[in-house]
């Protein structure tokens, strides 16, 4: 029997490479996002490739009752969720003080609120089902404070904390809570946010290799999978917590500010 996935920010980047994972293993999909056009022709091009039934629904998350209607029209048309994978958000680089407000609390909404309720209304079916799986991407920078980013680093730093607790709280259930705390990927989310100039992303991973460390690391119910990082990342990443905060901070900003 397929599962059925439900994919927030499908549209594109590590959202829509998972959806394309998922589909390859003959899985039918939910896909959400704000661009219908780019949804529909995801839809056409996998049921075409793999034989699959693919639902689109054209939401924006960052209005505050977005989630629920997403729950109440997968209900209405009779859909079960078998993975839950919280995609969908995004950052903006710049001193918070310069920055916009209306921004920031939209991005709040978007990778905390929306995740928050989603997995809420979603959870209690699995729950009852005793089977079921939840990705939640959240990122690297959930692990450190964020100079430069420092709405978008701490909604993560959420994402990952959230995730963490509610697997423990839903041990023994058949329901399982996996993060993916990619590092930096190149997808629109960086172009969008201007990350892309910045040294943080000199040989930034693609969304395909880090949706399928994700996808794979929610098969096998893991808590936590880093990817994206090289080896170099992955041990100053170790060697963060011994670094003195104020130098960690200054060497974070200086990462984020834009070089290329």
């Amino acid at each position: 029997m397929s599962k059925t996935a439900l994919i927030t920010g499908a549209s594109s980047g590590i959202g829509e490479e998972l959806a394309r994972l998922h589909a390859e293993k003959g899985g039918n999909l939910i896909i959400v996002a704000r661009s219908e056009e780019r949804l529909i022709a995801l839809k056409a091009e996998l049921e075409k490739a793999h034989d699959i039934n693919v639902h689109v629904i054209v939401k924006d998350l960052t209005r505050p009752k977005a989630a629920k209607e997403i729950y109440e029209q997968v209900s209405k048309e009779g859909l079960s969720v078998d993975y839950l994978i919280n995609n969908a958000g995004f950052g903006s680089l710049g001193k918070f003080f310069d920055g916009d407000l209306d921004n920031y609390l939209s991005m709040i909404t978007l990778n905390i609120s929306a995740l928050t309720a989603l997995t809420h209304y979603f959870v209690r079916d699995m729950i009852a089902a005793k089977s079921g799986e939840i990705l939640n991407v959240s990122s690297t920078a959930s692990l450190l404070p964020g100079p430069l980013q420092a709405v978008y680093f701490a909604t993560k730093a959420y994402v990952t904390s959230f995730g963490n607790a509610l697997a423990e709280e839903l041990q023994g259930t058949g329901v399982s809570v996996t993060n993916l705390l990619p590092g930096a990927t190149h997808t629109r989310f960086s172009e969008v946010s201007g990350m892309d100039g910045t040294d943080m992303f000199v040989n930034a991973a693609s969304a395909r290799k880090v949706a399928k460390d994700g996808y794979n690391a929610m098969l096998a119910h893991k808590l936590d999978v880093i990817s994206g990082l090289s080896p170099w990342q992955l041990l100053q990443l170790k060697m963060a917590p011994i670094v003195p905060k104020r130098l960690k901070l200054q060497q974070i900003r200086k990462m984020q500010e834009t070089k290329r």
